[in-house]
């Protein structure tokens, strides 16, 4: 029996009986549809925190409050170890280019009878360059703004949508946060979603020292924003802003840093890691569901090898070698398994599409992932196929065709 007969065979008996078929096949089919879902969230999150932080620019560094990302610990146990007046002093360093300090604050937006409650972020003019922020219409606020504590606003499109659904141009009208008047003077081109999927358009920017005089009531800040000459300089501004940093705050050689320093060239690399360990590790719990279904693959082959029983022997009688029931029975095995990755990466692709219209989620179904899931499949069916096939080929042709 020559190979496409072999293939004829096993291409008869999955369609003969469908249903059995079906389950057998089933736990390929997940197996191959959940490795193409996981990578391809794994994959789609890598490619959005990577791209957001590069639009965020790589020669930026990020300065905060406290020691790492753990319960804030300023000197002397003050909460607040940044003021805008580091932010002054860091923007006179070498190789800076711009510093930007940053305050927020949630607070309720009102144009008429249209609330809406969003994120206001108090910053200065440097902030539009550091982020790359596109004005649709109007103007982001000047430097004079922000010397004489102006009560104007850019708002981010989600923002505007909200407050003047009408679709009328904001420029001009007037907005209240927290019941505080200010002017819109400008909104931004979208930005679509941030890291961790936050809507970055459900934001309005107004000076920082408004946000301090009218919200906050201190010159403390959440976020200094640098953003340095060329990346080559990044670890020397780096040590040069932590330096400065300690000498303001007259911390002592056995004081730890009551503030943090991050590199976001090294936070991309870290998260681009992270995130390929857990893809990783997602894929691998996927892998399980194929080793299942591998196991039911050779139940199933097992049940056909007793089912045809007579049918060796009588093969067998006539001619057929031993090597050729092992490759028929294996070829079985495989167009099984072959045929449930096949409905696997269908299901797989359609999936993903779906995760990432329901969680809003990007995903990117690589080529790569679908050659991983085939080749997978095709492993288990050859690996569980080979037994019942080497059962079948080294039975006895006498006691076959005495087998009822």
């Amino acid at each position: 029996m020559n190979f496409r007969s072999a293939l004829a065979i096993a291409w008869r008996g999955l369609v003969a009986n469908k249903m059995r078929s079906l389950l057998t096949m089933l736990g390929i089919i997940i197996g191959v549809a959940a490795v193409i879902i996981m990578i391809g969230v794994g994959e789609g999150a890598t490619k959005q925190v990577t791209e957001r932080i590069a639009s965020m620019g790589s020669n930026l560094l990020v300065v905060r409050p406290g020691a790492g990302f753990g319960p804030v610990r300023g000197a002397g146990g003050a909460v607040n170890s940044l003021t805008s007046d580091d932010a002054e002093a860091i923007a006179g360093l070498p190789l800076v280019q711009y510093v930007a300090p940053e305050t927020s604050q949630s607070v309720t937006a009102a144009a008429g009878s249209n609330t809406w409650t969003t994120n206001a972020v108090g910053t200065t003019t440097s902030f539009q360059a550091i982020r790359s922020l596109r004005v649709e219409s109007g103007a982001f606020f000047s430097n004079e703004d922000v010397a004489r504590a102006a009560l104007v606003a850019v708002l981010g499109q989600t923002v505007a949508t909200n407050l003047f659904p009408s679709g009328a141009n904001p420029v001009g009208a007037a907005v209240r946060l927290n019941n505080l008047e200010f002017t819109v003077i400008g909104v931004l081109a979208p930005q679509g979603s941030g890291m961790g999927g936050m809507d970055q358009d459900d934001t309005v920017y107004i000076p920082i020292t408004t946000a301090q005089m009218r919200f906050t009531g201190e010159r403390s800040v959440r976020v200094i924003n640098i953003q340095v000459q060329d990346e080559m300089s990044l670890a020397t501004v780096q040590d040069a802003v932590t330096n400065l940093l300690r000498q303001r705050h007259r911390l002592s050689s056995l004081q730890e840093d009551d503030f943090t320093v991050q590199n976001m060239t090294a936070v991309m690399e870290t998260v681009a890691d992270t995130t390929k360990i857990m893809t990783i590790m997602l894929a691998s719990v996927a892998a399980v569901s194929l080793l299942v279904g591998g196991i039911g693959i050779m139940n199933i082959m097992l049940v056909s090898v007793t089912e045809r029983t007579k049918e060796i022997g009588i093969r067998m009688a006539v001619g057929a070698t031993g090597r050729a029931i092992l490759g028929q029975f294996l070829i079985e095995a495989l167009v099984l398994s072959l045929v449930g990755g096949l409905i696997g990466i269908i299901t797989g692709v359609v999936g993903s599409k779906v995760v990432s219209q329901v969680a809003g989620w990007p995903t990117v179904v690589a080529p790569g992932s679908i050659l991983l899931a085939i080749g997978f499949a095709t492993l288990v069916g050859i690996f569980f196929g080979y037994y019942p096939a080497q059962k079948a080929a080294n039975a006895d042709p006498i006691e076959c065709l005495r087998f009822e």
